[in-house]
């Protein structure tokens, strides 16, 4: 038999009795619901493990090993003594040797290394003579952050390196000083100044955000709204209705960019060295990218809630892990793959590079060609999911 039903009090509330009882039954009901909303509970729990693995793991705000170049010109003693120094040390990694200074330059340019040093041609010599001849250090200094400890580091890993060479002078610090000088170049943001590393990246930062929200909810919406089914019913194809609601985007995106460009030129001071017809192109192709990416989100997604749950969850790794918030050069091997992954890290380095080192496409094809990539795999992904969608 079931039981009678609550009789409510004069003021047509339950009577006290069954407080306990019905709260109970609330509590039954939301977890059963919160059990079939999978996409929420994989949400509540991913989100604070995965705050929690890049936080402890993955994120170092002193870089160690970071990739250098090397540009020898005195083949001698004490410069292989300079290098195992620099190689024992946990700052730099020497991952690669040029053979002229146009060479040199392209590998800082690139961002294949974050330093350059180039000992230049009778250095050793010098250095017997008590000449104190200068080692020449560039370092990218896009990220001031990454290259800023490395840098107050060089003096003391060069004098260790020269303490048991034979054959050079003596030192007396307090009246002749060093024997060698260091030139470092802190190239491309030589003040430090904090604006130039943060606006390119903030244009990356947003315009992954609004689009990611703006498509994530596109379908979820038709379904909640009941128009999906008038939209069915007309003879159109998946892939142009898919196209239909990503360029109206296209061109809000478009938009949002301009206004961060312009203003971070006017309000910052944020250079723009390079050429600015390409960094329009590629930015059109990274706000192509999130947008088919936010796009299949919307396949997925069964409500508007799971779908910003989504969008956030994608969103969290690009802050963390793409090089905006810390150095990409400081984090574990494991976690710079995961990076690679994720299209803000090469959009990063578009921006950075055309705006403040005046990249060319030849220098930035291997970032552009990672976001097409990525654009089609999602754009595939995204057709795919919206037919079984229609099924």
């Amino acid at each position: 038999m079931t039981e009678p039903p609550v009789r409510p009090d004069e003021g047509g509330r339950p009577r006290r009795g069954g407080f306990f009882r019905r709260v109970w039954a609330m509590l039954i009901k939301e977890g059963l619901q919160l059990s079939r909303d999978r996409i929420t509970f994989a949400t509540m729990i991913f989100i604070p493990l995965m705050q929690l693995v890049l936080f402890g793991y993955a994120i170092n705000t002193t870089p160690r090993h970071l990739p250098t170049a090397i540009l020898i010109q005195d083949d001698s003693d004490a410069t292989r003594a300079i290098l195992a120094a620099f190689s024992n040390t946990a700052y730099f990694k020497i991952i690669k040797q040029v053979r002229s200074e146009k060479d040199f330059d392209f590998a800082i340019a690139s961002g294949e290394v974050q330093f350059g040093i180039e000992f230049p041609a009778d250095f050793e010599r010098a250095l017997r003579r008590g000449d104190k001849p200068a080692l020449l250090v560039a370092a990218d200094a896009t990220d001031p952050v990454a290259t800023g400890s490395a840098i107050a580091a060089l003096n003391g890993i060069v004098a260790n390196a020269l303490v048991h060479e034979r054959g050079l002078p003596p030192r007396d610090d307090a009246e002749s000083g060093p024997l060698f000088e260091i030139r470092a170049h802190a190239r491309y943001n030589p003040a430090a100044v904090s604006q130039l590393n943060i606006v390119p990246g903030l244009l990356g930062i947003i315009l992954t955000m609004t689009m990611l929200i703006f498509t994530a909810l596109s379908v979820t919406r038709e379904r909640e709204r009941g128009t999906m089914e008038s939209l069915l019913a007309m003879p159109i194809r998946p892939v142009e209705i898919m196209l239909g609601k990503i360029l109206p985007y296209v061109l809000i995106g478009f938009i949002q960019g301009a206004i961060i460009i312009g203003a971070g030129t006017l309000l910052f001071g944020v250079p723009i060295l390079g050429s600015l017809p390409l960094l329009a192109a590629l930015t059109t192709l990274f706000i192509a990218t999130n947008l088919a990416i936010g796009y299949t989100f919307s396949t997925v997604a069964q409500n508007q809630l799971q779908a910003i749950q989504m969008a956030f969850m994608f969103f969290l790794p690009n802050i963390l892990l793409s090089g905006f918030a810390f150095p990409f050069a400081g984090m574990p091997r494991w976690a710079q793959w995961i990076g690679e992954a994720l299209p803000l890290t090469h959009f990063l380095r578009i921006t950075r590079g055309i705006m403040l080192k005046g990249s060319d496409l030849a220098t930035l094809q291997g970032d552009a060609l990672a976001l097409a990539v990525a654009m089609f795999v999602a754009m595939g992904v995204a057709v795919a999911r919206f037919r079984q969608t229609l099924d």
